[in-house]
């Protein structure tokens, strides 16, 4: 196969196999091969399916709504944005119809499977906001409980006697995804009631006390954590897809 230009710089044509070796050599030929293939697997399967139909008017308004909110009214303007951006306005309304049929796909092929996907990623989308004391020995947690159950300022403690950098924040840890905390840690906190203190619990050589601040409970009506369920079930499916492909590199 003959290589045809690609790129010409500084009146020196770089033809499509001096471009894959430039890549191949600062290692990005797999990445940007994975890109085209992406984009390939996409289109196929929009253009194979009659249920992603996108009316011409809801691009044209994008594309007015984007240049009044970019100040890009002005025709000679809005031209000059599309040459310094490498575009012009055929590419860019089909660039921007092809985001509104991608949204439809990612729809269309992870709404089966949304809720399954949910249940099965729950226990790390569920997070505890906790406060802790981290000491080196068990009978000072047990001191420290004690003090904290008769009244004691937890956070005063926290300051004065743990070991973990969040002491500074009076042991606030934060939110905590519930599938990333130890198993020991996380029956211990969902047995727990808001502002219950929890343990001394032994972690590698350590022992915690944890005060329970507040439970997250995540929720398939978050339209924020409904879309990153969708990108998590769609990238599952285009990896499968590209995996089933047979792809050849053609290149003098």
């Amino acid at each position: 196969m003959e290589s045809s230009s690609f790129l010409t710089v500084n009146d020196h044509q770089i033809t499509i196999s001096q471009a894959v070796k430039y890549l191949q050599t600062a290692g990005k030929l797999g990445q940007y091969i994975g890109d085209i293939l992406r984009q390939y697997v996409i289109e196929q399967e929009i253009q194979g399916r009659e249920d992603i139909e996108i009316s011409p008017t809801l691009a044209e308004q994008t594309i007015i709504d984007f240049r009044l909110k970019n100040q890009l009214s002005d025709p000679h303007a809005f031209q000059e944005w599309l040459t310094n951006n490498g575009s012009d306005y055929p590419t860019f309304h089909a660039s921007v119809t092809l985001s509104f049929k991608l949204e439809k796909l990612k729809a269309l092929i992870t709404e089966p499977k949304l809720s399954e996907h949910f249940i099965e990623r729950k226990i790390f989308l569920d997070r505890v906001v906790l406060s802790r004391i981290l000491v080196d020995n068990r009978e000072l947690a047990e001191e420290l409980q004690t003090q904290i159950e008769e009244g004691s300022s937890f956070e005063q403690l926290a300051k004065e006697y743990s070991l973990a950098d969040e002491r500074v924040f009076n042991g606030m840890m934060g939110p905590i995804s519930r599938g990333t905390l130890p198993d020991i840690v996380r029956a211990a906190v969902d047995a727990a009631n808001l502002g219950q203190l929890v343990g001394p619990i032994e972690l590698e050589g350590r022992y915690c006390l944890f005060r329970v601040e507040q439970f997250l409970s995540a929720s398939l009506e978050d339209p924020q954590l409904q879309q990153t369920l969708q990108n998590e079930l769609f990238e599952q499916w285009l990896a499968e897809k590209i995996q089933k492909l047979m792809v050849k590199l053609q290149v003098s």
